[in-house]
């Protein structure tokens, strides 16, 4: 079977995104788990030694009412700093002299919103796949307090963030759920739920009223946490606050028990006002809880104390009178009870402890051995002892305490271990589902390398040997050998397992693809030993020697995969992409000045569009091997029609070319900071949107926007240049909409909207556009020989991108954008034209300068950098599949620019029609080598410290950089197609 190169490469990637889904379906694996079943069961009796206690239902609850204010992103600083002191001075109050108690509550990553009120309300710790459920959060089925609490027959009330209505759709007797995704909304979203407490707090007809507040969060994400809009948001909670909790206190004079206010939050906020990694700001969140129970004597100065946000589970339960739930692998917040008598601390202390041993045994076959359940026994035998001497009556009350005391330590110091222990075991890896996934990722890399020579041949193309008698016996042994082990796992397997569960067409044709590729890649390698062949029999003759960029691309590849090992390399990889791109520029500049210098012998290589040579890139991707006659790589003849016929000017900006890119780099670079080590500095974003330099953000808006006009616009026809110009002008008005920037007669922000008709118009001039451009691609198809319409349709194209990333890009990030078409101009007109490079060193570069840009929008591998208010630009209310393109493209705006310019830069420079394919193959195997070398380190790796911090949250963007990859290597693949037809 012959396939073009670019096809080959397409349905490789497209393999690989597979195999990547299949390893992340077993790499992000369910947590520890109890079950599903909630059958009433009996408490653990009080131990009792001798005489027979008669403590042995459920403690009763604590107090008479709770009321949880959640609200989003209230990282710890905002209630206990400065910004607490100065926009919540009721809070303050409360925190340091009324009747408190207040926590530093460390939420695990990932810290989005779902999974941080699953360990709320569960204990347990959510899996980090459940960054991809907080979109569409599905029913909670595992056990949680207010589960526990519906069925006790407490009457729950919800107001705010819907996620609690997917969660619980049957446990509230009302409620009233507001989107959580639109983050341009932060008044609205938070009036839909303070409307309701006037009505609700006169009532008595409720148990636990809980109020999810999101408009803090959507401030962070829209502005970030210096925002002015910061200050009012907590000043309007810390009103919400008072009136709640003087409620509840005129409510306590004629009940018996206290009522309950928890305040917290379900993650903090980053420096970028986003969230979902692990730095200080995003997993530190306050908790405070109030209630006259905890009322303070003169001179009593409490401290906020660090506490797991897990623990809440635990406490909730107890103070509702409830069984802790089951998957719960927090503790008792001993505050919270410490003023109870020592026989009821002694009580809420063991049920917690055995509910952790009970998780402990059904989730470590040797829990024996583990030293929180050791000490546990050692606890219960104690407090047996203390219970028979309390039930006896014949010790001093001094003498109780004592002993007492003793047992309450050794049950704080089980519950500890026992927590621990469920920490380190807090997953359990789908092993078949990772090794399945990662043999198919490997599989369709293996058949890229061994394709490089005849995939960048003068015709690439390739002969994928299936359907030979051989492949076919070959591939029937195969599938049988996998059937068999599939069986052999699934019923052998103790835990469950994805592929197991799926239904036995789609396991075997998983087991067919691995076949079939196993087949291909056996078959390949024969040709090799036997023939000195790669997937054909008539390689090229000609002789091979590495250029410098061949060197640097293939060290700079090996490097930059070789570095995805160290944590701190993944958490500042940007830092590895600027030095490639800085290397890139000085290599560039070292080969034109000493073509300058020197004469044409060192001519640069010959453009392979025009020849029948191909790059030395293939040389350096295939190893030292050649065929019996050697392969012409990066050999060219002298040619001094490329840089000797320029003259003036254009020779003396040939030569500063590379200096301008390295400057736009070096500005870019103070743009925006990020990573993890220095994102704190100040950069020139942060500057750029403080309220104070409106009007210079203002200005460079304008300008931005302007130079994109006039850096596009050359090649578009007329129709499309007037709807550039109107979208453009757009975009700004979107801008100015909603308050980012300013018009010259405008004088502060008052009239903010959310500017969705700004932003719809412009959205029809980026369909205009791109409708405009596929019209042109399609007129090249009928007339074969129109050429001019095919480069004109492409360019369009590649002008509709544009459009789109300026309206969903920031407004401090417009020079980014501007930067990048200016270095493509320049690189196209002095760099690429003269020097004549080749189909795979222009791909290598575009790739380069692509995740370059990737960072200098000030994207990281943390979840929290992604800017998801770019997903809701022009839409009125959440709709996910729009949503989630619009916040994919913004994120990778950069690397899809670069690849669409690569498209037009080969479609219109090319004399040969397998320069795309060359192209095509190219950019993905220089895309999967990373992808798929990382996802065999996660696995060596799935024990390290920062496993979910650090390597989790890259393994996320691996897969999603490699769906794109797919995405463009078709698009690559139908353009080569309509080169070819027309």
């Amino acid at each position: 079977m012959r396939l073009g190169s670019g096809t080959f490469a397409a349905g490789c990637v497209v393999i690989e995104v597979l195999g990547v889904a299949l390893f992340l379906r077993g790499f992000f694996p369910a947590p520890v788990f109890s079950g599903t079943e909630r059958q009433a069961e009996s408490p653990a009796p009080e131990p009792s030694a001798g005489a027979s206690s008669n403590w042995t239902e459920l403690p009763p609850p604590l107090f008479s009412k709770v009321v949880i204010m959640l609200i989003d992103a209230l990282r710890d600083d905002f209630v206990f700093g400065s910004k607490g002191v100065k926009f919540m001075p009721y809070t303050t109050y409360l925190v340091e002299k009324g009747s408190s108690l207040s926590f530093v509550a460390e939420a695990k990553p990932p810290t989005v919103t779902m999974p941080r009120i699953k360990a709320l309300l569960t204990g347990s710790l959510p899996g980090f796949i459940d960054v991809v459920r907080n979109l569409n959060s599905p029913t909670l089925l595992e056990d949680n307090v207010i589960t526990r609490a519906k069925a006790a027959g407490k009457r729950i009330i919800f107001y705010g963030d819907e996620t609690w209505v997917k969660l619980f759709p049957k446990h509230f007797v009302e409620y009233d759920g507001t989107t959580s995704f639109f983050v341009s909304d932060y008044t609205e979203v938070d009036d839909n739920v303070t409307r309701h407490l006037d009505k609700v707090l006169k009532r008595q007809d409720w148990d636990v009223l809980v109020l999810h507040y999101l408009g803090l969060d959507h401030i962070g994400h829209t502005s970030g946490p210096s925002s002015p809009l910061i200050g009012p948001k907590l000043s309007e909670m810390d009103g919400i606050l008072m009136k709640i909790h003087t409620s509840l206190l005129s409510e306590e004079r004629g009940a018996l028990l206290p009522s309950l206010l928890a305040l917290c939050g379900d993650h903090g906020m980053s420096e970028a006002g986003g969230h979902g990694a692990s730095s200080m700001e995003e997993v530190n969140t306050a908790l405070v809880l109030i209630s006259s129970a905890f009322e303070r004597k003169p001179g009593d100065v409490r401290h906020p104390m660090h506490v797991q946000q897990t623990d809440l589970a635990a406490t909730l339960s107890i103070g509702l009178g409830l069984p802790i739930p089951k998957s719960n692998t927090g503790s008792l917040m001993f505050r919270v009870v410490e003023r109870r008598p020592m026989r009821e601390q002694l009580r809420f202390l063991h049920l917690n402890t055995v509910q952790l041993s009970k998780l402990l045994q059904k989730n470590v076959p040797s829990y024996k051995k583990e030293p929180g359940f050791e000490q546990f026994k050692v606890s219960e035998r104690l407090h047996r002892n203390w219970v028979r001497l309390r039930l006896e009556g014949n010790n001093s009350e001094e003498a109780l305490f004592n002993l007492g005391a003793k047992v309450r330590r050794q049950y704080l110091d089980a519950l500890r271990m026992l927590r621990l222990s469920l920490t380190r075991r807090a997953a359990q890896y789908d092993v078949y589902s990772m090794a399945v996934g990662t043999v198919l990722v490997l599989e369709a890399l293996a058949l890229l390398l061994l394709g490089v020579p005849q995939a960048l041949s003068s015709r690439a193309e390739l002969d994928v040997p299936l359907l030979s008698p051989v492949s076919s016996l070959l591939f029937g042994l195969l599938l049988l050998a996998l059937a068999a082990l599939h069986v052999v796992v699934c019923t052998a397997a103790d835990s469950s397992c994805y592929l197991c569960g799926l239904p036995w067409l789609a396991a075997g044709g998983v087991m067919a693809l691995t076949a079939a590729l196993l087949c291909a890649g056996m078959s390949a390698l024969t040709r090799i030993f036997a023939g000195g062949q790669c997937l054909t029999q008539t390689p090229p003759q000609s002789t091979s020697r590495w250029s410098e960029l061949d060197l640097l691309s293939f060290l700079g590849t090996v490097g930059h995969v070789l570095s995805l090992g160290a944590s701190s390399f993944i958490e500042e990889e940007h830092q590895t992409w600027y030095f490639l791109v800085n290397t890139l520029c000085l290599a560039l500049c070292h080969q034109i000045y000493r073509h300058c210098f020197l004469g044409d012998d060192c001519a640069p290589q010959r453009c392979p569009h025009t020849g029948e040579e191909f790059d030395g890139v293939a040389v350096a991707l295939q190893g030292k091997h050649a065929g019996p006659e050697g392969w012409e790589l990066s050999h060219a003849p002298k040619d001094p029609s490329s840089l000797d016929a320029l003259r003036g000017p254009e020779r003396w900006m040939v030569l500063a070319s590379p200096w301008l890119v390295l400057a736009c780099c070096r500005l870019l670079r103070s743009l925006n900071q990020t990573g993890v080590q220095w994102a704190h500095r100040p950069d020139l974003g942060h500057w750029l949107t403080s309220s104070d330099h409106k009007a210079e953000l203002s200005v460079l808006a304008a300008l931005s926007l302007t130079m994109i006009f006039v850096l596009v616009q050359k090649r578009c026809s007329l129709t499309s240049k007037v709807a550039m110009a109107f979208g453009l002008l757009g975009i700004y008005c979107y801008r100015a909409a909603i308050g980012n920037v300013l018009f010259p007669w405008q004088q502060d922000n008052k009239d903010i909207s959310k500017g969705i008709t700004e932003a719809r118009f412009v959205y029809v001039f980026v369909l205009g556009i791109l409708f405009t451009g596929t019209k042109d691609l399609l007129k090249s198809q009928i007339i074969a020989a129109d050429f001019t319409a095919r480069t004109v349709g492409l360019w369009e194209i590649h002008s509709g991108l544009v459009l789109l990333a300026a309206l969903l890009l920031r407004p401090h990030n417009l020079p980014v954008l501007v930067l990048s078409l200016a270095v493509q101009t320049v690189m196209t007109q002095f760099i690429w034209r003269p020097l004549r490079h080749g189909a795979a060193a222009v791909t290598v570069m575009h790739y380069w300068f692509g995740q370059a840009f990737f960072y200098f929008q000030g994207n990281s591998n943390s979840i929290a950098t992604v800017d998801i208010s770019a997903g809701f630009v022009g839409l009125d209310a959440y709709v996910e599949i729009p949503a989630m393109f619009l916040t994919a493209f913004a994120t990778y705006s950069g690397p899809v620019l670069w690849a669409s310019h690569l498209v037009n830069f080969l479609t219109s420079e090319a004399s040969s029609g397998s320069a795309l394919r060359r192209a095509c193959f190219c950019y993905a195997l220089v895309c999967s080598v990373p992808a798929s070398v990382y996802i065999v380190m996660v696995t060596s790796l799935r024990y390290h410290l920062f496993i979910w911090s650090v390597f989790s949250p890259k393994l996320l963007y691996e897969g999603m950089r490699l769906l794109v990859t797919a995405a463009l290597c078709i698009f690559f693949t139908a353009m080569d197609q309509t080169n070819t037809k027309a």
